[in-house]
């Protein structure tokens, strides 16, 4: 068995790794570089139970499970580590909490535990997608540079060349759109969120927070901070609903929303005010209308899958989405996960003349 991947992110090299362990032929195309968009700018943040009451609980629990289980069977170093987790507010009236956090302002109060070591973890995104990239090359797996212009029965097109293969899977994440051209699929819209990236060295112990922040303008956001175990600590926040540029590597940060940013952890964190900025950056993560990933079969194009859809929570479910579109492709059904909820079938098909034209 051949199976053609299309994207290099985090739910397409996953599905190559657990495919490899299958003994699937597999060949992964992407055009801009493995873990080049949201999978190499998010925050990597792991919760077993932050899904519960949803559908998405059994694949996060089966999911982050089986990232401590990598971190062991794989020879390589993504940052996985258990976190302690708060959350708290700043710019509101003070209240009591379950104590300070002591790298973070005056000004901010902790409310709450949100999660232990038993329950939260974390991994470095990039490294991670590129380190299951690399475990499924060994297994096998092979790596195409170049863009996907079709997916027909048996096969996909790739840079105007036909290729054959027993399956293909659209794992794009928001330009998964791009395939309504070639067959029915849901639509998949972006949504861009802006993080920076400190140097913060030993200063940040391992204690992630999630905030609700009045900023000085009045202003309310969000934000997410991750310190991270080689010294680099991430802050996340101001999403924004804008057209996907049709080049991931055209995603730039909206005017002012990095400097904003910049100016809110200024006042969050006395260690983030000193601290270096390595980056400052936009990406754009995959939702759907219903907020629920799209895993599973493309009906009427044989052979064709699409997983994609996962929105803040991909880096967290990738591994048991592979696991699982490697059982459905292999076994013709996932063991691991009920897959039902995902079904792209679920969802009316996007009309390509409202987004491509006549």
């Amino acid at each position: 068995m051949n199976v053609l991947i299309c994207g290099g992110g985090v739910i397409g090299a996953s599905t190559a790794y657990f495919l490899s362990l299958r003994g699937v032929g597999v060949t992964v195309v992407e055009s801009t570089g493995i873990a080049n968009a949201a999978s190499g700018k998010s925050g990597g943040f792991l919760a077993r139970d932050w899904c519960e009451g949803s559908p998405l609980a059994p694949l996060a629990r089966r999911s982050f499970d089986l990232h401590a289980e990598l971190a062991d069977a794989i020879d390589d170093d993504w940052g996985y580590r258990r976190m302690d987790t708060f959350g708290g507010h700043s710019g509101y009236m003070q209240s009591s909490g379950p104590g300070q956090v002591g790298w973070l302002a005056e000004r901010v109060t902790i409310g709450q535990t949100l999660g232990s070591t038993a329950t939260t973890a974390q991994v470095v995104p990039a490294a991670f997608t590129r380190a299951m990239m690399r475990a499924a090359e060994s297994n096998g797996a092979t790596l195409r540079a170049g863009r996907v212009t079709s997916v027909f029965d048996g096969g996909a097109e790739i840079d105007g060349e036909r290729v054959a293969a027993d399956a293909a899977v659209i794992a794009m994440g928001p330009w998964s759109i791009l395939a309504a051209q070639w067959m029915s699929v849901p639509p998949v819209f972006g949504l861009k969120g802006h993080s920076l990236v400190f140097d913060t060295g030993s200063d940040v112990p391992s204690e992630a927070v999630f905030l609700e922040v009045r900023e000085r303008s009045g202003a309310q956001s969000s934000p997410e901070i991750f310190p991270r175990p080689d010294g680099t600590t991430y802050v996340c926040a101001i999403s924004s609903e804008v057209p996907l540029p049709v080049d991931p590597a055209r995603v730039t940060p909206e005017a002012g929303a990095v400097e904003r940013l910049e100016e809110m952890c200024r006042d969050l964190s006395p260690v983030l005010a000193r601290a270096p900025i390595l980056a400052r950056q936009a990406c754009c993560r995959p939702v759907t209308q219903d907020g629920l990933p799209l895993i599973g079969r493309v009906e009427g194009t044989k052979g064709a899958y699409i997983a994609t859809g996962h929105s803040v929570w991909g880096i967290l479910n990738a591994p048991a989405t592979g696991e699982a579109m490697a059982e459905l492709i292999v076994d013709g059904k996932a063991s691991t996960v009920d897959l039902s909820p995902f079904d792209p079938g679920r969802l009316e098909p996007l009309d390509p003349k409202r987004l491509f034209g006549e």
